[in-house]
């Protein structure tokens, strides 16, 4: 088994990586990577206070995440990133926007794992079209 777990590791780092690429300034990769590790750190605040049934900190949590995380964007980064990239991260900021507003209206803890896992697929989706490199 363990020999077949390490054949299947290797077959994986083997696999020409097909994504998209996206080329990046320094200061623009760093401030995208910031945001996807906020994103990530904040959807684990989410389920730790889904585990707990604390709908109020869901609702926190899930706005500063929304679309006011959206519009901070920095204008280095306007024309960098291809549209479809855009459209994905927007709708994930819009995703927990309602998040927030339906943990504080309708306060349903399954409907609010739901609407995350609905809403991480996006990020799945996204990771699995495009890499970031620096450009150089």
């Amino acid at each position: 088994m363990l020999v077949l777990g390490g054949f299947a590791s290797s077959a994986v780092a083997e696999e020409t990586d097909k994504r998209q690429i996206l080329k990046l300034s320094e200061p623009q990769r760093e401030h995208v990577l910031l945001e996807m590790r906020t994103l990530l750190s904040g959807t684990q605040s989410i389920l730790d206070a889904l585990a707990k049934d604390d709908m109020a900190a869901v609702a926190q949590q899930a706005q500063l995440l929304g679309m006011t995380m959206a519009h901070k964007a920095e204008d280095h980064l306007k024309g960098a990133l291809p549209q479809e990239f855009m459209k994905l991260g927007m709708a994930v900021h819009q995703d927990f926007d309602q998040i927030a507003a339906d943990a504080e209206s309708i306060k349903d803890t399954k409907h609010s794992l739901s609407q995350l896992s609905a809403s991480m697929s996006k990020c799945v989706a996204c990771h699995a079209t495009y890499q970031i490199r620096t450009q150089h």
